[in-house]
Formats: C-alpha cells, structure tokens, sequence
C-alpha cells in the first residue's frame, strides 16, 4: 500500500518572513530588485513581505556598498556601516552631505548638511581629504564607473599630533548588466592606522569580488582576499600618495591572480583565452 502524502504544513508569517529574508541577502549583486519582485508573487504576502524586505534591505546595501545619487546635483554617497549616522542617513565625507536614503527603493531622498559634530576636525580633514584627492585620481584610472570614499572611523576630534587615529577608504566598482545575463562587482575596504607614537601607518585591506552569468545557467563567482602592508607616518600630502601606492599595488595582483585564474580556464575550454575581458580592467 502506498504512503499517503505527507498534509501540507501552512508557514507562519514568520517564516514566511525568514525564507524571504534569506533569498533577498543572497541575491547577487545589483539583482535584489529583481529577487525581490520574484519573491513577493511567490510568497503571496504582503505583510511577511514588507518585514523581510524592511530588514533584509539595509543589511545588502550596505554589504554591497552601492552608491546613490543625491538629489539637486548634491554627488553621491555610498551606502557604507563606515558613513551611516542613522538607519537611513549616510554622510558624503568628500562633500560633506548627509543623504536620506529609502532602502528598499535603493535612493536617496533627499540631503542635508553634515553638523561639525558628524564631521572630523580640520587636523584629520587634512589627512582624509588629502588621501582622497589620491584615491580618487587612482579609481578613476583603475575601475570604469568605480567610486571611492575616505572615511573618519576613529580619532575624528585629534587636533594635532600627539595621538593616534584611523581612516577607511572604500572602493566600489559594479558593472551590471542584466539584460546580458551578467552582473559583476569589485568591493575593497582598506583600514589604516596612524600610529604617532611610532611614527608607523600600518594598512589592512580587504578585497572581494563577485560576479554571475546566468544565460542558459547560473554561475556564480565569489572571492575574497585580504593583505597587510604598511609605510611610514608623513605629511597628508606624502602619506596619501604612499597609501594610494600600495592600495595600487595589492589591488593590481590580486587582479592580476584572478585574471590568470580566468585566462587558464579559458583556454582549458573551447574558446581561446585571449577572449576573455576581465570585467574591472585596470589602466
């Protein structure tokens, strides 16, 4: 005699709410929106819907660190832990803007100025500004469409020398492209310690990358690397050019071993390796 099916079992809303979470966090970069359209047919609720998306959404974009335009011609501001001052308000340090931001619909509202409270004193502006002008010039160079941001995140009110602080620079890099079944992103968070006492910057960087082909599949790459360097305590002007130096460097071989990884898996296939065009090319 054959089993009899198993009665179905009616998810709470709670799980409801969890299963939607999960599937929203995990969605490949750049492709939460179309998650999400697919996870709320599916789930056929609205309210276990609107609790997952209301937490699941802040969460991915900050992991993935994606940049919004401010409005009135204000600039951009990425969605990063290192800038957000409230659950919707992240700071611009370069244009020192504070963006509202609605997570779910992935922009940004409206914008205000920082308060001197949200900003870091002018002996620290000195060596975040001046770090930034050299990030800046090397994205540009590096990464097509790629953005960057030098955050404050420790020491912010040191008025002199004297003591130690920290600085954050972030790099973001996306090139989405959906209706070509391919999506790809480059993300690196570089912490640097600016040891006075021993006159010693010493630099933790943290690299990841992440891309999916989906036409006639679903591949997906995601890759970490993480290094340490370090150089010594200068002027702004000269510590920003030996920081952005090594950033260049550690940034460039990591690329380098991936490129090699892809080119020698190429050729192992029926395509020649020399088609292969890696997605964030650098100058």
């Amino acid at each position: 005699m054959a089993e009899e099916d198993a009665p179905e079992v009616e998810l709470s809303g709670e799980q409801k709410k969890e299963i939607a979470k999960w599937f929203l966090l995990h969605s490949p970069g750049g492709e939460i929106q179309y998650v999400a359209k697919d996870v709320r047919s599916v789930l056929d609720d609205d309210g276990a819907y609107g609790e997952a998306a209301s937490e699941a959404f802040p969460a991915y974009n900050k992991a993935q660190m994606i940049c919004l335009d401010m409005p009135r011609g204000m600039g951009e501001v990425l969605i990063t832990s290192f800038g957000e001052l409230e659950e919707n308000q992240f700071l611009d340090p370069r244009t020192a803007q504070v963006g509202i931001v609605d997570h779910v619909k992935q922009v940004c509202t409206d914008a205000r100025p920082a308060t001197d409270e949200e900003l870091p004193s002018p002996y620290i502006e000195e060596f975040r500004c001046a770090l930034d002008a050299e990030v800046l010039k090397y994205v540009g160079e590096a990464y097509p469409k790629g953005v960057c941001s030098v955050y404050s995140t420790k020491g912010k009110d040191v008025e002199g020398p004297g003591s130690d602080f920290e600085l954050a620079v972030v790099i973001q890099a996306a090139r989405n492209s959906p209706q070509n079944f391919c999506t790809g992103s480059w993300r690196s968070v570089w912490n640097i310690e600016f040891k006075d006492d021993i006159q010693i910057l010493e630099l933790r960087g943290k690299m990841q990358v992440g891309a999916h082909y989906f036409e006639e599949g679903n591949v997906q790459l995601d890759t970490k690397h993480e290094c340490k360097d370090s150089t010594i305590f200068q002027s702004p002007e000269d510590c920003a050019i030996s920081i952005a130096s090594i950033i260049r460097h550690h940034e460039t071989e990591y690329l380098g071993s991936l490129e090699y990884c892809c080119d020698a898996m190429n050729a192992g296939s029926t395509e020649k390796a020399s088609s292969y065009s890696h997605p964030f090319p650098l100058a």
